[in-house]
């Protein structure tokens, strides 16, 4: 009996290889300074809020893991992707057999073809509920480090902090809008300005503490390492002696590999689907298989090596993917009177090579090296919060589907009066199924987020997970098939389970002769 082709082993692998080899040597052919601008806004949305991360992590391991592990991860598994994308008990070693597991584990899904059953059950409400998450996190950590601010500086110092905290964000959202100041400015002015928002922001203040009466203020930094070398005082080289655990625990290791595991995979699987959708333009096939199979082998280098394992998804990431964003001239063939004519319009498309991931990820490499240490030193943690609250506000506020409002607007929907909302689809008869929709929205992300905050944290993958069936079975018996399809429309893509729905009932609507209803397959089809 033969193999249904969507169930062969190692077909979507095989597919992803041939598809690397094809578009590798073009990757690299493209480079200007749009990519320049990405690589250095990626560098710092990359590197401070990981070496932020990394004073928790210093504490919460016992010394083990500190700033120079986490630069070292971020910057090797980087450039791996970039060049190739895609009871007390020991701890660095029981870590180790965790990723180890994680790894094998990651293989076996690329194996399997699970990229497929993403595609077809996975739907915007389980993503959006995930960006919300990381987004309510990102501000969680900058009210975070000013309240450390608060119990650190004296209380001018303490104001200030706020004050470069709010400011960061707000120059680098006004920034990023700058080539619509025209006339303001030469185009060419414009556009560096919005490229390069954030770094200018980051690099304004950093700065100022600096200058006139503010330098005498205490100020809070950044805490980095002085030497390239593990922050534990007892290791003398980034290599764990994995094989000096004992037996018992290599296996207990399974289960938070696992959910490691859950965690990259549908981060990674989330990043990767918005990032090829119709709004970025991208052309060259993709490769989501071949990159968890790197993903796996960049979970296994970290546990040897004993750092931290980073995923390095960022270069797939909508904040990476917003900025490369460029207009391009398109020729379409229109029939005009009969005659066919060339109509030119302007598209919106993304740069796709490896020179902003590769630049990024090998300057954060670079900065491993105590001199770059101490560059990094000089920043103020004030500023780190401020580049949370800018990513934060970034994440929420993007389009990713043409029939969608981000979740962020649709909050504020909530706060609009009737009269000025929106017009919705003539199958919707009002606002209460889209703002109930929303709210559920949020007060699932606000239950997620809680246990985040306690010792349960470790679980909230498969948290995030078990929305996925809740999604497909229990919210269609709640809310209407047609404002599902107006909020959530990646799940009426051709080939999912509401896709076979809407065909039953549209097959059902054309015998009785009633409205059909919207267009059966959506925009965002990768």
């Amino acid at each position: 009996m033969r193999i249904p082709l969507s169930l062969q082993p190692g077909r979507l692998l095989r597919q992803d290889i041939n598809h690397l080899r094809q578009r590798y040597i073009s990757d690299w052919t493209i480079f200007n300074q749009l990519i320049v601008a990405s690589a250095v806004y990626v560098f710092f949305t990359n590197l401070l809020p990981g070496i932020t991360f990394a004073s928790d992590l210093y504490v919460l391991t016992g010394k083990q893991w500190g700033t120079v592990e986490v630069v070292f991860s971020t910057g090797l598994c980087g450039v791996i992707f970039a060049l190739l994308d895609c009871i007390k008990i020991p701890f660095l070693p029981f870590m180790a057999w965790a990723l180890i597991h994680a790894g094998w584990m990651h293989f076996i899904l690329a194996i399997i073809n699970a990229h497929d059953w993403t595609m077809r059950y996975v739907t915007t409400f389980s993503t959006e509920v995930f960006s919300l998450l990381n987004s309510i996190i990102y501000f969680h950590k900058a009210v975070q480090e000013l309240q450390r601010a608060h119990d650190d500086l004296s209380f001018a110092a303490f104001l200030y902090a706020v004050i470069g905290a709010i400011g960061t964000m707000l120059v680098a959202i006004s920034l990023s809008t700058a080539e619509k100041w025209r006339p303001l400015f030469h185009r060419y002015v414009r556009m560096g300005l919005a490229e390069y928002a954030a770094a200018i922001s980051i690099i304004i203040f950093i700065g100022m503490p600096h200058v006139g009466e503010l330098a005498s203020l205490d100020r809070s930094t950044l805490h980095v390492s002085k030497s390239f070398r593990p922050s534990d005082p007892d290791r003398s080289m980034f290599f764990v002696q994995f094989w000096h655990l004992p037996v018992g625990w290599i296996f207990a290791a399974i289960i938070p590999g696992f959910i490691i595991t859950i965690l990259f995979f549908f981060d990674h699987e989330v990043s990767s689907i918005i990032c090829t959708i119709d709004r970025y333009g991208t052309k060259k096939p993709g490769g989501f298989a071949w990159d968890i199979v790197l993903l796996g082998m960049t979970t296994i280098l970290c546990g040897i090596l004993g750092i931290p394992p980073a995923n390095g998804l960022l270069p797939q990431a909508p904040l990476h993917s917003e900025s490369l964003m460029h207009d391009e001239k398109e020729e379409i063939l229109i029939s005009v009177d009969g005659e066919e004519k060339v109509e030119h319009r302007d598209i919106k498309r993304v740069y796709e090579q490896r020179w902003s991931a590769f630049l990024h990820a090998g300057a954060i490499l670079v900065f491993v090296s105590p001199p770059f240490q101490h560059v990094l030193g000089l920043t103020p943690t004030s500023v780190l919060a401020g580049l949370f609250m800018f990513m934060g506000e970034q994440s929420l506020s993007v389009k990713y589907l043409d029939l969608c409002a981000p979740i962020l607007y649709r909050f504020f929907y909530l706060l609009t009066p009737r009269s000025e909302l929106p017009p919705l689809p003539e199958d919707i008869k009002g606002y209460q199924g889209v703002h109930l929709y929303t709210i559920t929205q949020i007060v699932v992300t606000v239950v997620i987020f809680i246990v985040t905050l306690t010792k349960a944290a470790p679980v909230f993958p498969v948290l995030v997970i078990i929305l996925v069936p809740i999604r497909l079975l229990l919210m269609n018996k709640i809310w209407s098939r047609e404002t599902l399809r107006f909020v959530d429309a990646w799940a009426c893509r051709k080939g999912t389970p509401e896709d076979d729905k809407d065909l039953l009932a549209d097959s059902v609507n054309e015998k009785t002769g009633t409205n059909p209803g919207l267009p059966r397959e959506a925009p965002g089809n990768v």
